[in-house]
């Protein structure tokens, strides 16, 4: 398998408040992990300059302005509760958007058969019209629909493994069928969407697990509910929100995976991209906020996207 890998270090100067959970320093630690000869065929590219007016694909004009308006000159502003901006975050959004395009690019056009976007800020909680949870924009939803300008596809499906619920990728798509979306998450947890009774057009399939719960409940929640979704959708590409604060180190939430677990839902994503879409996988990171496990399960996602 050809895996790509997209970073650049724009992503870095998306600042945060002293103890913000989503900082910086989580991509130093997934850079230095893949570090390690280990991942030496990885296929390493900087992530292109992104276009803005893709951003409209997913979110309407006015709603990108008043971000776009929210970006300070200097130090820190605060857009929600938990989501703030520094004077390079634009930049940074509008990059990690370029990444993801360029994935879908190079899925479609044979340059690889899968790719990881390492960039932050994340996206999946980001609404049509409201930022919120560390998210300015939706990325997986903005790389979905690019995928259908651009390349034509009639249906792609967004596996959503982050801990928390991509309540801002189940709203874009509510009504839409040619896109799936597909989540395992905690719940009760932040931001409390996410029950298996949200179905918008038969397209949303949520696997919510209880609090210290783990690995059999997570398999369970692949074999049961996602990976029978995939097969009967059929998707012409497969984009996963790759959150990593499942892991049972992360501070935020109460699920107890391993990065054996990631190794695992990666491989079976694989089998279903071999089977309907032509190997075709771009994965984006989402959360994880524990160094460590971060790092140790970016390392088992990415490793196991090059193994095949």
């Amino acid at each position: 398998m050809t895996t790509r890998l997209y970073s650049h270090p724009i992503f870095l100067e998306h600042l945060t408040p002293p103890g913000h959970p989503e900082r910086p320093d989580r991509l130093r630690a997934i850079e230095r992990v893949l570090d390690d000869e280990a991942f030496a065929e990885l296929d390493r590219v900087e992530a292109p300059a992104g276009d803005e007016a893709t951003i409209l694909y997913a979110h309407p004009a006015d709603f990108v302005e008043r971000v776009r308006a929210g970006i300070p000159d200097e130090g820190i502003a605060r857009i929600d509760a938990d989501t703030t901006a520094s004077p390079k975050s634009w930049q940074a959004v509008v990059t990690a958007i370029g990444a993801a395009n360029a994935a879908v690019d190079d899925v479609f056009e044979g340059r690889a058969d899968n790719a990881f976007v390492a960039a932050r800020p994340p996206g999946h909680h980001a609404e049509k019209t409201t930022a919120m949870g560390f998210c300015f924009f939706n990325t997986a939803a903005i790389a979905a629909r690019y995928a259908q300008k651009r390349h034509g596809v009639e249906r792609v499906a967004i596996v959503d493994w982050d801990v928390h619920h991509g309540n801002g990728t189940q709203d874009i798509f509510w009504d839409d069928p040619s896109v799936l979306y597909c989540s395992t998450h905690q719940m009760p947890l932040y931001p409390g969407t996410g029950a298996k009774s949200e179905v918008g057009a038969g397209n949303i399939v949520n696997a919510p697990m209880a609090p210290q719960t783990g690995s059999e409940v997570f398999r369970d929640a692949f074999l049961s509910r996602v990976l029978p979704s995939l097969d009967n959708f059929a998707p012409d590409l497969i984009i996963i929100s790759a959150g990593f604060d499942a892991h049972h180190r992360d501070p935020l939430a109460e699920i107890n995976l391993t990065e054996d677990d990631f190794d695992w839902a990666t491989g079976q994503l694989m089998q279903r991209a071999a089977r309907h879409s032509g190997n075709r996988l771009v994965s984006l990171l989402e959360g994880g906020y524990d160094l460590q496990g971060l790092a140790f399960s970016v390392a088992a996602h990415v490793g196991r996207l090059m193994k095949g």
